[in-house]
């Protein structure tokens, strides 16, 4: 693996340097940046989103955006999540409802404190049975409703009810036949291809190296690591504040 990632540095470093992604200002607990939610809309998410976070301390912040830059929501949504700092610091009791209607993408992102009531199992079948149907159907706003008050439900039960209702789940996806598992050789072949797909794209533009660690996470597509990216405060959103965001990459995703 350190062969690896060297090879990966050399093949990058000659390319430039990547670029972070520019995460839009958190102003609230939904933040409609690609325009697909009425006024009413917006106002009732935020009402059931400030209750749950005055039941129990969670914080869910609901986002629509534009596009993705060019990076894997998987990587936005874990920038994203550790940026705007959501989740209470010391419990990381945070989470993210991501969907970008133009790349017909969207993603559960769960802080550390999230995960064992909002698996990763259950993240996806969340998607799958109250998103995705709305959202090839045509009804962006229904889905985006329908997702977050699937999520406000979940983590507004009590933490026995909710960590059955997750591991249940969890246990479900487990349980489904495994993929196959590629080479090492096809797997080398796979980051030498996106580090040098990336690096054309971005060449010329000035950034970090925030992306490295997704290049080599465990099973799963999970990150356990400190990448150096802690959470910080905000506020904004009629009091609205965090100070956590750590997470490793928890949650689902899904397309249309």
């Amino acid at each position: 693996m350190a062969a690896v990632f060297a090879l990966v540095l050399a093949l990058a470093g000659g390319q430039g340097a990547f670029a972070d992604p520019k995460f839009p200002t958190l102003t609230g607990r939904v933040v409609d940046e690609a325009h697909v939610l009425s006024p009413d809309t917006q106002a009732k998410l935020t009402s059931e989103l400030a209750a749950l976070e005055a039941k129990n301390g969670d914080q869910l912040v609901v986002v629509t955006l534009p596009d993705l830059q060019g990076y894997p929501i998987e990587d936005f949504g874990y920038q994203l999540l550790r940026t705007w700092g959501i989740g209470q610091k010391g419990k990381d009791n945070g989470a993210i409802f991501i969907v970008v209607p133009s790349e017909h993408k969207v993603r559960i992102e769960v802080g550390y404190g999230l995960e064992p009531v909002l698996t990763d199992g259950l993240s996806s079948i969340i998607l799958q049975r109250s998103v995705l149907p709305r959202f090839r159907s045509g009804d962006i706003e229904g889905g985006v409703v329908a997702g977050t008050e699937s999520l406000v439900q979940q983590l507004g039960l009590s933490p026995e009810e909710a960590q059955a209702r997750a591991q249940e789940a969890q246990q479900a996806v487990v349980e489904r036949p495994a993929r196959r598992h590629g080479s090492p050789l096809q797997g080398l072949i796979v980051i030498i291809f996106v580090v040098l797909f990336i690096s054309s794209m971005l060449r010329g533009r000035g950034g970090g190296w925030w992306f490295l660690p997704f290049l080599f996470m465990g099973g799963g597509g999970r990150y356990r690591g400190d990448d150096g990216f802690g959470g910080g405060g905000f506020g904004g959103g009629g009091g609205f504040s965090g100070g956590g965001g750590s997470g490793g990459g928890g949650g689902a995703s899904g397309s249309w």
